[in-house]
């Protein structure tokens, strides 16, 4: 694909869905740090209805690294994974304090070497705690859009990364990942694709081969 393609998919994509940015509800760097990792095999939906409760417990990374490991995985219990979250959640406080004097690293190297904290994780906290597109998060959305669409043929995330990185234009990097996840909830179902609705499907191989 063309980058020029691409930009016109970036273009529809935003007149198809103004209101596309972060589902997590956060108020503090690590606030947004502990969303995602809670995000991980879970809706956003159900984390913003869990972490109400967590935020108000713990006012500080501190706080984090402090709380009991039964009382923080009973809190965050409805997310799934609660045992491996909430152990993650409280290693990556203590790193966070030891190692980066009590700030959210704003650099790739630094937040992939924090527990709980992968590629697609740290792509969405530089964007939303720091502003910085460098990357594009590649979630389960992004992963089944590009491959049906035939901007990437990987199956790996960061592979998939990879090729989206060589196709969309710098300046549309911050958007990407809001885009496809709306475009995945609203359009781009995964058990039934509405292609016949879908404002990109001219520029989708799977609707291109599906419509002959």
């Amino acid at each position: 694909m063309k980058k020029v393609d691409a930009q016109k998919i970036v273009d529809i994509l935003q007149k198809s869905y103004p209101d596309a940015t972060c589902s997590l509800d956060f108020n503090t760097d690590f606030e947004m740090v502990v969303a995602v990792m809670l995000s991980a095999q879970c809706t956003d939906e159900r984390v913003n209805k869990t972490t109400p409760k967590l935020f108000n417990r713990c006012k500080t990374i501190k706080d984090y690294a402090d709380i009991d490991i039964e009382e923080l995985e009973k809190i965050i219990h409805p997310c799934g994974f609660y045992k491996n979250k909430a152990k993650n959640i409280k290693l990556c406080a203590n790193q966070i304090l030891e190692k980066f004097d009590g700030k959210v690293p704003n650099n790739m190297d630094d937040l992939l070497t924090l527990a709980g904290v992968g590629r697609k994780s740290a792509n969405v906290i530089l964007l939303e705690v720091y502003g910085i597109a460098n990357g594009i998060a590649v979630d389960t959305h992004a992963k089944r859009i590009s491959n049906l669409m035939g901007l990437s043929k990987e199956k790996e995330p960061e592979k998939i990364e990879q090729d989206l990185l060589a196709i969309f234009p710098k300046n549309t990097l911050k958007y990407i990942n809001h885009l496809f996840v709306w475009h995945g909830r609203n359009t781009c179902i995964a058990r039934k694709p509405k292609c016949n609705e879908c404002p990109v499907n001219k520029f989708c191989e799977f609707a291109n081969t599906k419509s002959k």
